[in-house]
């Protein structure tokens, strides 16, 4: 376990020249103002090498928490984005300088497009952020909602791991849905890091709709047994499919 202060390991993509270093200049003051972030099992997180990281999503800051703490850990964080925030002006840019990957929302034909995007990251040995649950979760609690193919997809196709992450204490700087962050007291922010999801007895079945399945649900099984040893809590038997309760799968909602 360690906290959000001192060294962590070597860093050798932290400390080699790139778009990330103005970006972590501005992000990342401001954040260690307004969160105290926990890590444990860190030494889970591959020093070298490509991943996918796979964590949950219950608030909009999430990816600025998990990027961070990437980064803290001397890896680039890469994210599969949507693609509209592509052409917004300046964030654009950003998104493009900084490698991230755009996303289509309910992408079909464009996703074999995404994947190869991903791919070539995974070729270059850099970790890729995947959220399974492909948006922040609908369940009442906060619990990880069913999961998405990308991740299980991505780690398949190209046979690098997959390190299942939880965090908790988020929503405290940016409820769900909300729009205005709590600035103080400094948000307490846990996260835990696991082993890399088994998926070899996948290996070698055709990426069907059934093996794809098997395999997000190893993943999400494992994001949720870590959400559960944060919160001390037991997570519902049945996950959440918002489809069964329903909700739409995007957008805000009360």
């Amino acid at each position: 376990m360690r906290h959000d202060n001192g060294p962590v390991r070597r860093k050798p993509e932290k400390t080699t020249p790139s778009a990330f270093w103005p970006v972590a200049s501005l992000v990342v003051p401001p954040l260690r103002l307004v969160t105290r972030i926990r890590l444990l099992d860190e030494d889970k997180v591959p020093e070298t090498g490509a991943f996918v990281l796979a964590p949950n999503h219950y608030t909009e800051v999430d990816p600025i928490v998990m990027g961070y703490v990437l980064w803290r850990l001397g890896r680039a964080p890469r994210f599969l984005t949507k693609a509209s925030l592509f052409k917004v002006p300046v964030v654009g840019a950003v998104l493009r300088a900084t490698g991230q990957i755009p996303v289509e929302r309910g992408g079909s034909a464009r996703g074999g497009v995404t994947l190869a995007a991903a791919g070539k990251l995974v070729e270059e040995g850099r970790p890729v952020i995947v959220y399974p649950e492909g948006s922040l979760t609908r369940e009442p609690a906060m619990w990880p909602m069913r999961g998405k193919s990308g991740a299980a997809r991505l780690a398949l196709e190209s046979g690098v791991p997959v390190i299942p992450a939880a965090h908790w204490g988020a929503q405290d700087l940016l409820p769900r849905y909300g729009k205005k962050p709590r600035l103080f007291p400094p948000a307490r922010i846990a996260v835990k890091f696991g082993d890399p999801v088994d998926l070899s007895h996948l290996a070698g079945r055709p990426l069907d709709a059934a093996t794809l399945a098997e395999a997000t649900e190893a993943i999400m099984a494992a994001i949720t047994r870590l959400l559960e040893d944060l919160r001390g809590e037991r997570a519902p038997v049945e996950r959440w499919d918002p489809k069964k309760q329903g909700q739409t799968e995007t957008g805000r909602f009360d």
